[in-house]
């Protein structure tokens, strides 16, 4: 419990000094006011970078780069623990869950649950790297700002009253007696028993048998309240019955979201309930920070713009995405290692994790070579926090050679300078991947710029250039 003092007492600072919603622009408000609709070929959504001019909701913007590193790695050491299958336990637990009875794993109440701990899987860090969109909820509907995770799979948000705490949100708390269309789901509905592989937490039930979800994540932030059902609606479009977690107790770091919409491949995830009317596909464009925005569409999409490379079939964690690294270059030149190396380790593709991780072997021999690429083209840095290939300047000043990532069946990302190089602070930029022992990861700063399609039903992910302009 010591130890999660310091970190309860540094959230709770920061959301005190969280800055004011920002003023968004006209440039910024016709993008919002424009994109967001449902057409023949699916749903289309605005998103936003986390600390973009435009975000509906965005994180301090004196929050230091460190601090996003820190995040970082709690979501990695999460995923790694995840595919391990080693779930730790939180030390943290909810009010809200005490007394009331824990579920079995066939779905029937058990015996009281524990009143003064009922622990918490940690689930992927989130809100500092993730994407943020807005949602609309309830009849009549009010929009929200949500986090986007391909990492999770229950969308949640909080809810009035707020029975044990919320945090800061931009905008109103959802209040489902306003809603003529909400419903409380009841423990005996066989969504109350898809909580435990979506959540990777067991379920509870109230004293009215009314299901409880735990969400929980790997920096100690989470959501705990109730599972419930009510209209969901993007623009002009709406879908009736969509099940989500309508939170009564949620800390952390989740920025000036009001929660969470999860993508993953689970029955309670956003695309698996808006499959049936639109497809098992997905499809965005990350922006940069500096962008006004990129985009989500769920749905339809060109076939014929994108590059592609199989989902990677794994018995580790049917709800990620797994994809096969196949070769790295730098300037042209393959890098110099066994191409087992790549395969050496399980990777994912994560909308979610800022910083891309690499096997060992494969991460040494990129840093020497961008290192050399480099060399004399600008002075080198001190290590920063993880990042240990650092340079004096920005990506976007100095002469960055071209990195390309290359995927079983073909597809290929070529690098830009801003996908292989992050700038950590005014004056100094460092190569954007770390290495790994556990989990590799392709993480979203070298997704950035680029479509990228989940096509769920052929199973398959393509790549396409250019995809936010």
């Amino acid at each position: 419990m010591e130890v999660l003092l310091p970190l309860l007492l540094a959230c709770s600072l920061l959301f005190t000094i969280a800055t004011p919603i920002r003023d968004i622009t006209d440039v910024c408000a016709s993008q919002i006011n424009d994109f967001q609709h449902l057409n023949s070929s699916g749903l289309h959504l605005t998103l936003h970078h986390p600390q973009s001019p435009c975000s509906p909701a965005p994180l301090p913007s004196d929050l230091p780069f460190s601090a996003v590193v820190t995040h970082d790695d709690a979501r990695i050491a999460h995923l790694a623990s995840r595919l391990a299958n080693n779930h730790p336990t939180s030390p943290s637990s909810s009010s809200l869950l005490h007394g009331h009875r824990k579920k079995k794993a066939g779905g029937v109440a058990g015996s009281q649950a524990s009143s003064s701990s009922v622990p918490l899987t940690p689930g992927a860090s989130v809100a500092v790297g993730n994407y943020v969109t807005r949602l609309g909820l309830g009849t009549p509907a009010t929009p929200y700002v949500m986090v986007v995770d391909t990492g999770s799979s229950l969308t949640w948000l909080q809810c009035s009253p707020c029975s044990v705490s919320c945090h800061r949100q931009a905008g109103p708390v959802f209040d489902p007696r306003a809603s003529g269309t909400y419903a409380a789901v009841q423990c005996s509905s066989s969504e109350c028993g898809e909580l435990q592989a979506a959540t990777l937490n067991p379920s509870a039930c109230s004293a009215s048998n009314v299901c409880i979800y735990q969400a929980s994540y790997g920096d100690s932030s989470y959501s705990v309240g109730y599972l419930s059902k009510d209209t969901v609606s993007f623009g002009s479009g709406s879908f009736p019955g969509f099940y989500y977690g309508c939170g009564q107790d949620n800390e952390g770091l989740f920025g000036r979201s009001a929660g969470l919409i999860g993508l993953a491949k689970n029955k309670l995830s956003l695309l698996y309930q808006l499959a049936p009317s639109l497809g098992y596909a997905f499809s965005y464009c990350l922006p940069t920070s500096s962008a006004a925005a990129g985009y989500l569409s769920i749905g339809s999409y060109n076939p014929g713009q994108y590059s592609y490379t199989p989902m990677a079939s794994s018995s580790l964690d049917a709800s990620l995405y797994f994809v096969t690294l196949s070769g790295m270059s730098v300037a042209g030149a393959p890098l110099g290692v066994p191409p087992s190396e790549y395969g050496s380790l399980p990777t994912i593709i994560d909308s979610g994790t800022v910083i891309t991780r690499l096997p060992v072997n494969v991460y040494t021999a990129l840093s020497r070579a961008v290192a050399a690429a480099m060399a004399g083209a600008a002075p080198r840095a001190p290590t920063y926090s993880i990042l240990d290939t650092c340079f004096r300047g920005s990506a976007a000043g100095l002469r960055v050679p071209r990195v390309d990532m290359a995927f079983a069946g073909g597809a290929t990302l070529a690098l830009s300078p801003g996908n292989v190089l992050i700038d950590v602070d005014d004056s100094t930029t460092c190569l954007a991947f770390a290495p790994t022992g556990g989990t590799a990861i392709i993480g979203n700063t070298q997704q950035q710029t680029f479509s990228v399609v989940y096509d769920v039903a052929q199973s398959r992910i393509g790549f396409a250039a250019g995809g936010c302009s």
